[in-house]
């Protein structure tokens, strides 16, 4: 039963990244999350001004995967009412900085599992109560 819960999350980790996985190595780059949302952006920035307004942006959500849940207002840091390449493509993925403990820019599989797995509580103390003396 252990292994289902440890290996659940890391499937559920690796298939909402699979998409900007470019060389489909399981390692995951801040590169190739850079790519990823660059193509995003040129995809969802339909009228080409070099800007999402929040009519374009429903589509990055309607997309889905990692952007789905994704708020308008974090991306455009300037708060101008739209959202630029750079203010896009600038954002930091939350699954690398979750992942990435070693800062190297980069998450493999064993960082993922690693970051899956239970925290170690240490050993068990004995109960001491008027019932366990």
């Amino acid at each position: 039963m252990g292994l289902l819960l440890t290996a659940a999350p890391l499937a559920r980790a690796q298939t909402s990244q699979e998409a900007w996985d470019e060389n489909h190595d399981g390692i995951y780059t801040c590169n190739e999350w850079k790519s990823y949302l660059d193509r995003v952006f040129t995809l969802a920035d339909r009228n080409h001004n070099g800007s999402l307004d929040q009519a374009e942006f429903a589509s990055v959500r309607k997309a889905g995967g990692a952007l789905a849940d994704a708020d308008f207002g974090y991306f455009d840091e300037n708060q101008d009412g739209k959202i630029t390449r750079d203010e896009f493509v600038g954002k930091p993925s939350e699954f690398i900085l979750r992942y990435d403990k070693n800062g190297d820019c980069r998450v493999t599989p064993e960082e993922i599992k690693a970051g899956n797995a239970p925290k170690e509580m240490g050993p068990a103390q004995p109960t001491h109560d008027r019932f366990h003396q």
